[in-house]
């Protein structure tokens, strides 16, 4: 057998592609519709016996299609396809391009049908004799199932169909999804939930929460180098879902509030909450914070500490939100990637804010809002906190000169704030305006010049050295 089989191809070679080729069947079976398979099992039948004949017929399509010469690999492949399905994957990755050219080049509407029709069914087919293939197995089948169907089924607005497929595969593949099925399945489901807000939200939401963390972590790969292009079709999916409607903080707790209850001891459920209640910026919502404080007694991260300091600051505990931010700069430490640091810089601000606004400790804002700058220089916002503080201090007192000189001498901060302030709008032109308005409403408390002539050894040389904990240099003015 195998001495034949050999001949046979080797005179096949010198022979013209469809000279060896068995004359196709003109009668084609006509497919079951899409919309009809899902209720259409596929009958147990005894398994096609591949011969010499489907192996030559598998090499003649082949090598067609790679020529994209589809109209020589059209008869051959439909007799692969027909008389033993199971030969070659070929059949079926082959199949779909050649399906497509003739798709393309159909006379009519009913032959497209046809076509529309054999396309679906053949994904069937290879789900029933390759889906148990490793690499592509039954879950990636459907999920090119649930695309084409997207593609050639035009008229079918809702597709519901291609999202029972769409969704199996996501579930099915996960993190190993294809972009384009992960896409495609939340635009689908987006479909659904037009159509009836009411029935689909929850459905929804819940879609785009998993094909967006899949989304995710594909586009903070290191080694994946499409990671960006994955990054720009996330930021697409989340601007759906962010402009649907049902990015709703009220909603989402309606819909999460007895999910996080449930699932107090479930990490991977919790980070799922808290992730998707950030992508919407709900982070105010006492759902969030219930999610963050159970996450980070069971495994603390840099996301459940910040979500906890949230939840402090809500209560005015300020030394708690401070405490949980201190925490979040520690995690993210461990895990912390070379490049500028925005997330550390951010907490080391709202830390700064807490003292300066909240707890009046002028000192403790200042050194924090440094930290903040060493992460990030170009914050206008720090200057300018350091200034507001500045602004608001007494460094001199009554106790060690006498009173009139302590209220001269502590309009000398007013100096050193503005010159914060004019450091602010050097490094950050967008903060220019409330620097400006801040400039013009603290250089009112000046010391005038009479005051000044009424001090001669402190401020005649022109240059100033604020006291206190402010220890400043600054100008006369």
């Amino acid at each position: 057998m195998k001495t034949k089989l050999i001949l046979t191809l080797l005179i096949c070679a010198g022979i013209p592609a469809m000279a060896c080729a068995k004359k196709p069947k003109k009668n084609n079976p006509a497919p079951v519709a899409a919309e009809q398979q899902a209720q259409t099992p596929v009958e147990d039948e005894a398994e096609p016996v591949i011969t010499e004949e489907c192996i030559i017929n598998v090499s003649l399509f082949n090598e067609s299609v790679k020529n994209k010469q589809f109209a020589d690999a059209y008869e051959p492949w439909w007799e692969v396809y027909s008389t033993c399905p199971n030969a070659n994957k070929a059949i079926y990755t082959q199949g779909a391009k050649i399906l497509e050219w003739k798709y393309e080049n159909a006379a009519n509407e009913a032959e497209k049908e046809s076509i529309r029709n054999l396309i679906m069914e053949m994904y069937d087919k290879r789900i029933k004799y390759f889906g148990d293939d490793p690499r592509y197995p039954k879950a990636y089948i459907l999920g090119q199932k649930g695309l084409d169907y997207c593609t050639f089924f035009t008229a079918d607005e809702l597709k519901q169909p291609a999202y029972a497929w769409l969704k199996e595969s996501v579930e099915g593949m996960k993190e190993a999804s294809q972009v384009s099925v992960l896409v495609k399945f939340v635009e689908v489901s987006y479909g659904l939930y037009k159509s009836n807000p009411n029935q689909y939200a929850e459905q929804f939401i819940a879609d785009y929460s998993l094909a967006s963390g899949f989304l995710a972590t594909q586009a903070k790969d290191p080694t994946n180098k499409n990671a960006t292009a994955i990054g720009q079709q996330k930021d697409y999916v989340d601007g759906l879902f962010a402009q649907s409607g049902a990015a709703n903080c009220e909603k989402l707790d309606e819909l999460y509030d007895k999910v996080v209850r449930e699932n107090v001891a479930d990490l991977d459920m919790l980070n799922k909450v808290m992730r998707l209640y950030k992508r919407v910026n709900c982070v105010e919502s006492d759902v969030y914070f219930m999610a963050a404080e159970h996450a980070h007694k069971l495994q603390p991260t840099e996301e459940s500490a910040v979500g906890c300091a949230k939840m402090c600051m809500k209560k005015e505990d300020w030394k708690g939100a401070i405490s949980y931010y201190e925490q979040a700069i520690s995690l993210e430490n461990q895990a912390k990637e070379v490049g500028e640091d925005i997330d550390k810089a951010d907490y080391l601000y709202t830390i700064a804010y807490i003292n300066m606004d909240k707890l009046k400790n002028y000192m403790e804002a200042r050194t924090m809002a440094r930290l903040s700058l060493e992460e990030n220089p170009n914050q206008g916002r720090c200057y300018i906190l350091i200034g507001c503080c500045y602004a608001s201090s007494h460094p001199y007192s009554s106790q060690d000169m006498p009173a009139a000189k302590a209220a001269i001498m502590n309009k000398t901060v007013f100096w050193a704030a503005v010159d914060q302030f004019v450091k602010a709008k050097q490094v950050d032109p967008s903060c220019t305006e409330d620097a400006n308005k801040l400039i013009s409403s603290y250089s009112r408390y000046f010391p005038t010049k009479e005051e000044r002539f009424d001090l001669p050894d402190v401020f005649g040389s022109g240059t100033f050295i604020v006291g206190g904990w402010i220890n400043e240099r600054t100008v006369c003015r």
